[in-house]
C-alpha cells in the first residue's frame, strides 16, 4: 500500500513538472512573440530575457537588423523616439535602451549587459520635473514632450560597449571605438579610441596595424 501510494506521488509530481515546463516554455515564447510584433525586423533574435515597450504602437519606430541577438531592454515613448539597431549587434542582458529622439547603431556593435543608452534627460526646471512625474504617475507617459530635452544618440559600426557603462544624449561614438566598464559618456567619442572613467575620457589610441582594414 505504502509503494503504491508513493508511486501515485511520483507520477503525480513528475506530472506536475511537466506541465510547470511546458507552461514556462509557453510564456517565454509568448514574450519572444511579442518583442517581434513590436519591431521591424528583418531576421532579428530575441531571447527570453528581451522586453520590448514600443509605447507609440508604430513598428517603423523600433528596427532591428540581420542577425542581431537582443536579450535586453528597447523603449520608444509616446511623445517621439526611434530606434535602428543594424545586423549582427548584441544587446546584454539587463541592457536598457531607452528613445525619445533617436538611437542609431551600426553594425557589429557588442554592448555587454548593463549598459544604459538614453537620448533623454527628466526636465530642468524642478516644477516641469514634479509636474511631469505627477503626469506618468496619473495619467501614463505622455504624447507631448513638453520641456523634456532630447538628442539623439549614434553609435558607430564596429563599437564595443562594455558593462554598466552608460550613453547619455547627445553623444556620438565613432566607429571602433571602446568604452570601458562602468565608464558614463557625456562627449563625442572619436573612432578607434578607448575611453574610460565618469565623465569618460580618451585613454589609447587604436593603432592603425590593430584596425580592421
Amino acid at each position: 500500500m505504502i509503494r503504491q501510494f508513493i508511486k501515485m506521488l511520483l507520477m503525480s509530481t513528475t506530472r506536475f513538472f511537466k506541465i510547470h515546463i511546458i507552461i514556462d516554455e509557453l510564456i517565454k515564447q509568448k514574450n519572444i512573440n511579442d518583442c517581434h510584433s513590436a519591431v521591424l525586423s528583418t531576421a532579428g533574435i530575441f531571447h527570453e530575457q528581451a522586453r520590448v515597450f514600443n509605447l507609440q504602437k508604430n513598428i517603423n519606430s523600433i528596427k532591428v537588423g540581420t542577425q542581431t541577438h537582443v536579450r535586453g531592454e528597447l523603449i520608444v515613448f509616446p511623445y517621439g523616439g526611434t530606434i535602428d539597431i543594424g545586423n549582427y549587434c548584441y544587446i546584454g542582458e539587463g541592457c536598457r535602451i531607452w528613445s525619445g529622439e533617436r538611437i542609431s547603431i551600426g553594425d557589429f556593435v557588442g554592448i555587454a549587459h548593463n549598459v544604459n543608452i538614453m537620448d533623454f534627460a527628466h526636465e530642468t526646471n524642478y516644477c516641469d520635473r514634479a509636474e511631469g512625474f505627477r503626469a506618468i504617475f496619473l495619467k501614463g507617459h505622455p504624447k507631448e514632450k513638453g520641456h523634456i530635452p532630447t538628442a539623439p544618440v549614434i553609435i558607430e559600426d564596429y563599437v564595443a560597449i562594455y558593462p554598466n557603462a552608460s550613453i547619455l544624449r547627445g553623444v556620438t561614438i565613432g566607429k571602433g571605438a571602446i568604452v570601458s566598464t562602468g565608464s558614463v559618456v557625456v562627449n563625442d567619442v572619436t573612432p578607434f579610441t578607448l575611453v574610460m572613467g565618469n565623465p569618460a575620457k580618451a585613454i589609447w589610441k587604436i593603432p592603425p596595424e590593430q584596425r580592421s582594414q
